[in-house]
């Protein structure tokens, strides 16, 4: 039987270059969807998952990350002095108990493999996940939930795929599957960002993991891949044989929001989800298009 998945790395040490000017002074992982930042969304399904311990692996300039998974005790006062308890709710919502939020530094933009290694010590010997807060999947239950769910049967590790367009195939991590079967994709092979003549599918990786702590080892190399950085897709590639190796057809909706008209997509669709907002953002849109009010449901 497989360990539980009890801890979750979430590596935000990327400057969002992307988002300028907005991402000068405020991590691109603290950017709105809706009314909550995407790396709330991302704990969330997190803990959604049974997971509950969060690791951040952060940089400088990413105070506002810590400063949001910590109390503010003026705010929350005058919150429960003025009656606002559902406002209260949001924002102790993402806290946790204490110990189980940790921060620890990538001293060098190494790539996405060593920010994981710079984890290593705070996941130990065992299973874990990793979660890129840029991707969002709108879903229930959600992508992590499912990925856990999947690794009790399949243990090794496990990567979320989905078919993207041949020509965005050096854009990912792409699959060499094998056999599948119930959404369960073998995995025979790893490439990062092939170009697309080369791609062995349009089966790609996003930013959802479960691995085995052995990938340490393997990152441990310090090995430069595409881009010059230490990827951790060619890790996992080392894995493959070893350890049985999955990818995961997730069910839900994926917003690339390190992708600007994805984050809009994001914002639209997050909005359109909520029975509050629901309504008046189609009302919006259907203005904004130039088509008059929408038919009524």
């Amino acid at each position: 039987m497989s360990q539980p998945i009890r801890k979750a790395v979430f590596p935000v040490a990327g400057m969002g270059t992307r988002f300028l000017p907005a991402t000068k002074a405020v991590p691109k992982e603290m950017l709105p969807v809706v009314d909550k930042p995407l790396i709330q969304y991302a704990v969330e399904e997190a803990r959604a998952a049974g997971i509950d311990q969060i690791i951040f692996v952060t940089a400088g300039g990413k105070g506002a990350i810590e400063d949001h998974f910590d109390h503010h005790g003026p705010l929350e006062d005058q919150l429960r002095d003025k009656g606002k308890d559902d406002a209260l709710a949001d924002i102790l919502l993402p806290l946790g108990t204490p110990g189980e939020v940790i921060f620890t530094r990538q001293q060098e933009p190494l790539g996405l493999g060593h920010a994981v290694w710079c984890a290593r010590h705070l996941v130990g010997a065992e299973p874990f996940a990793v979660i890129l807060p840029d991707d969002m999947v709108l879903g229930e239950p959600g992508c992590m939930r499912q990925m856990v769910d999947a690794f009790a049967k399949t243990g090794g590790n496990l990567v979320a795929v989905e078919d993207v367009p041949r020509a965005h195939t050096n854009r990912y991590g792409i699959l060499d599957p094998g056999a599948e079967s119930d959404r369960l994709v073998e995995v025979r092979g790893l490439v990062e960002k092939p170009d697309p003549a080369d791609a062995p599918s349009t089966l790609s990786v996003i930013g959802r993991y479960v691995l085995l702590p052995e990938i340490f080892d393997h990152l441990a190399r310090q090995e430069r891949g595409a881009g010059g950085e230490i990827q951790l897709t060619d890790a996992m590639a080392r894995m493959i044989g070893a350890h049985p190796f999955h990818g995961l057809r997730f069910a839900g909706r994926r917003f690339d929001c390190g992708d600007k008209v994805g984050f809009l997509e994001a914002n639209i669709a997050y909005a359109l989800d909520r029975p509050d907002m629901a309504a008046s953002v189609r009302r919006l849109l259907a203005e904004a298009l130039g088509a008059g009010e929408p038919d009524q449901e």
